[in-house]
């Protein structure tokens, strides 16, 4: 069954999953021209232009364009750095930036290749190459690179992290082939078509899939939906059998919903839980797949982690996709989101809060179950010394925007409170 109405489509396995390219993508030059400025000012206009949008950017398929992603238009001297950074790939301070520099843009097509093919994934579920390439490219051409923070780098950086993840010792005696499968996967395609706006966005703009999904997980559904969708087209896994690629379908969605930052303390409860009654038992495959929902989440906000220079740059990314959306809202006199307001939030007390309320306790979580691995203990001394880097700046902004009144409390910044936490939820993924 195919309807074009929400955009849905319905397989063999009766999953439902979503056309690729069904997101509206949100033009920021055109909505910011001044031509529409007397224009569009409503909820429903800008739902209605947001409708407009995504018919430009249907499924290429269906608009018979066949998508193209070579791979080897850089001379030797680039290739060989970037197969010389692949040999290190399981290194913590592996830098996602200069490998999609030298792999010309395609760093998630290229690291997943190579992650599939060092796992023993392709030979083990007999994998086609070219398919699996085809696959990729789709995922990697989902992604909207207009998004300073949520793009192909940031997956293929989740990925790289969640490589290293999978390589702890207390997990990878445990893990099977499929699980290796489901988990660079999900991490590959967890925030595939992003159109840079949160759910709330979503939700107050009456969005058709945040009518779908009735305000739940609206984006993360999409992500899994989008994800089934683009396996189905690309057949990657149609050689095996239909039971199996039905449980592949579900455990996604399952990695990939737990990404839902709103499900935080959810997870983090759960965690807290096991270890303190010992009871995770890694034989099970419940238990199994509920650390993979674990290590993805940590993948997916451990950019706090990461050295500094690294660090800083996703921070300032992810920024400035909140600070687009804050702009968009009050464009069309819409309320600003929570730390989308650049005039008021400060990317040192948005990084601050983030790490104090989000990022910190799950990763000593973390660690805990790790038994304090060499990783852990350089993710929180990364951490650690990131959050005083930040707290650093936060007097200097103070000062610049004093006058205003406009700057951040350096005071408040720190403090723990349920609204500061409720904010950073709310926020998305810095």
């Amino acid at each position: 069954m195919t309807t074009y109405g929400d955009i849905r489509l319905r397989g063999q396995t009766g999953v439902p999953a979503e056309r690729r390219g069904s997101y509206p993508f949100i033009d920021f030059r055109l909505l910011n021209n001044t031509t529409y400025s007397g224009e569009i000012g409503t909820k429903k206009k800008v739902k209605r232009l947001l409708s407009f949008q995504r018919y430009f950017h249907a499924s290429r398929l269906l608009r018979g364009i066949i998508p193209q992603a070579p791979l080897h238009l850089l001379d030797e001297d680039y290739l060989g750095q970037a197969r010389h950074m692949l040999s290190k790939v399981g290194m913590w301070d592996f830098d996602i930036f200069l490998f999609d520099r030298l792999t010309n843009g395609n760093s998630l097509v290229t690291l997943l290749c190579h992650l599939f093919n060092s796992h023993g994934l392709i030979h083990h579920f007999k994998l086609d190459m070219v398919t699996l390439h085809r696959f990729l490219v789709m995922v990697q051409e989902d992604y909207h690179s207009q998004n300073p923070y949520h793009n192909a780098v940031h997956a293929a950086d989740v990925t790289q992290a969640m490589h290293c993840y999978l390589k702890e010792p207390k997990l990878a005696s445990f893990l099977t082939p499929l699980d290796i499968m489901l988990g660079l996967l999900a991490a590959a395609a967890h925030d595939v078509d992003h159109p840079g706006v949160n759910q709330p966005f979503l939700i107050k703009t009456n969005h058709h899939l945040a009518n779908l999904y009735q305000n739940m997980s609206v984006l993360e559904n999409h992500h899994w939906r989008s994800t089934i969708g683009m396996l189905r087209e690309s057949r990657l896994l149609a050689h095996l059998p239909k039971e199996m690629t039905q449980d592949i379908e579900q455990q996604l969605g399952s990695l990939i919903l737990a990404t839902d930052i709103n499900r935080q303390n959810e997870f983090l409860t759960r965690l807290k839980a096991h270890l303190h009654n010992k009871d995770l038992r890694l034989e099970d495959a419940h238990d199994r797949h509920f650390m993979l929902q674990i290590a993805l989440k940590c993948a997916d906000i451990c950019n706090p982690c990461r050295i500094w220079e690294m660090s800083k740059q996703w921070s300032e990314r992810v920024c400035e996709e909140f600070y687009r959306q804050g702009e968009l809202e009050q464009k069309f006199e819409l309320e600003i989101s929570p730390l989308c307001n650049q005039q008021k939030d400060s990317i040192p007390s948005i990084q601050i809060g983030f790490m104090s309320y989000i990022v910190e306790p799950l990763f000593r979580e973390w660690a805990h179950f790790t038994g304090n691995s060499a990783l852990s203990e350089n993710m929180l001394g990364h951490l650690a010394h990131n959050k005083a880097q930040w707290k650093s700046l936060l007097p200097k902004q103070h000062r610049s925007r004093g006058s205003s009144g406009s700057g951040p409390d350096e005071d408040h910044a720190g403090q723990g409170t349920e609204s500061e936490e409720q904010t950073a939820r709310e926020g998305d993924s810095p």
